[in-house]
């Protein structure tokens, strides 16, 4: 049995906003980390862009002034990895975005990330019967935002739901150089969610991701839901050659 890995970082990861997407496989190739394949969702592949709250945020054990509580935004696919003895279902991220600099500068010096620095904010009202969150972005003077209503009532995930397979990856991979990918561990209770209502997604997609994918992200979403989130503890990453 392989040792526990040291703890990176925790925090409370709130108020996940994920609207997910059926795209072509062969969209996503160039960012899957070798050693890795597509996990499926009954056999499409799936991307997921989501907002969320960093909040009480320490890497190694230290709250660093300004950079505890801040938002960010991921575009997201989702993989799984053959470990010799289990399989290993994790995500892996074409674009994280994040309001401070230095987070984005010293994840993609480490880890080869794809972090990038903008401007964000968000919005949160909680009402007794219904709860709106609206995440925003700026890119070249203008902002993108991706706006979430539900119902004010936490529910369970069911086990087969779309909701399971979206929230239930527990590793994340990236490419580190042509011979190695990082794995690292992501650990939370499992997650509840609002019943959603509406969503609304407006976003400069071919500026910020590519065009490639704009007739995908500017589609209807395959599904869209709203998640609680806790407490998580990410895992110091480790080097696996491929």
């Amino acid at each position: 049995m392989s040792a526990i890995r040291p703890i990176f970082l925790s925090a409370q990861w709130q108020y996940l906003a994920m609207v997910n997407y059926a795209v072509p496989a062969e969209i996503l190739q160039p960012h899957l980390p070798k050693g890795t394949e597509l996990d499926l969702w009954q056999g499409e592949a799936m991307v997921s862009m989501v907002g969320f709250l960093f909040n009480h945020t320490k890497v190694f054990g230290i709250h660093w002034p300004l950079h505890t509580h801040f938002e960010e935004v991921n575009l997201r696919l989702y993989v799984r990895r053959w470990d010799g003895e289990k399989w290993k279902r994790g995500v892996a991220f074409v674009s994280e975005i994040v309001p401070r600099p230095a987070i984005a500068i010293i994840a993609n010096a480490l880890y080869n990330e794809h972090y990038r620095y903008m401007p964000t904010r968000h919005h949160l009202q909680r009402q007794a019967d219904q709860i709106t969150i609206d995440y925003g972005w700026k890119y070249k003077g203008a902002w993108n935002t991706l706006n979430i209503e539900a119902t004010n009532q936490l529910q369970p995930i069911a086990n087969g739901s779309i909701e399971h397979f979206i929230l239930e990856h527990y590793w994340g991979y990236n490419q580190l150089n042509q011979h190695t990918t990082i794995e690292y561990g992501v650990e939370h209770e499992p997650w509840q969610v609002y019943p959603v209502t509406s969503v609304a997604f407006t976003c400069n997609v071919s500026g910020i991701y590519g065009p490639q994918w704009v007739p995908y992200l500017q589609a209807q979403p395959h599904s869209v839901m709203l998640a609680h989130g806790s407490d998580v503890i990410v895992r110091k990453p480790q080097h696996l050659p491929v």
